[in-house]
């Protein structure tokens, strides 16, 4: 499944053709667009079935992420979850809370004084994940463990940990080839 899952974001997913700049503001000779992947039927559903096997370990109630690159990932997970009796329900993180209807901060299933893991799709500098997990532990659940489809390595991975999290990631830059 992981080998598969690895083509497909070679395929449709991983750049490497110009200079990208990067959320933080910083320029990289490789880019990687997840979405093409998450958003993939087959990537969709191996992207579940490896964090599904990760997430054994960590008794969580339910899985969740900043919009818009985690959306994909959890509702794929919760879907994937349901078929094999296991269900975890999803939840979003917005980037800023709603200013109509109920003003909420974070949609979806999310369980007050439970155990969560929060994903995204990319992580570089773990700066926005740690905004997530911040907003997430004010709202009253425990982060058990923050997981990642790809790792950069630069920094997120360490910053993530010295915050006092578990992080797992499926993939490294360094499985694509990629050394900046």
């Amino acid at each position: 499944m992981r080998e598969r899952l690895k083509q497909i974001l070679e395929n449709k997913s991983v750049l490497r053709d110009r200079e990208f700049t990067l959320a933080s503001g910083r320029r990289s000779r490789f880019y990687v667009d997840a979405r093409m992947t998450t958003l993939d039927p087959d990537g969709a559903y191996l992207a579940a079935k490896l964090f599904l096997e990760m997430l054994r370990d960590f008794h969580v109630d339910a899985v969740g992420g900043y919009a818009i690159g985690a959306d994909p990932i959890v509702a794929a997970i919760a879907v994937v979850s349901r078929l094999e009796s296991t269900p975890l329900p999803a939840f979003i993180i917005r980037k800023e809370a709603k200013v109509h209807g109920t003003g909420k901060a974070i949609e979806g299933n999310f369980p007050r004084g439970g155990r969560v893991a929060i994903f995204d799709d990319v992580v570089t500098s773990g700066g926005s994940i740690l905004k997530g997990a911040e907003l997430v532990k004010n709202a009253g659940a425990e982060v058990a463990v923050v997981m990642a489809l790809i790792d950069r390595q630069e920094g997120g991975r360490e910053a993530i940990t010295a915050a006092g999290y578990d992080f797992v990631a499926i993939f490294t830059k360094q499985d694509f080839g990629i050394r900046e």
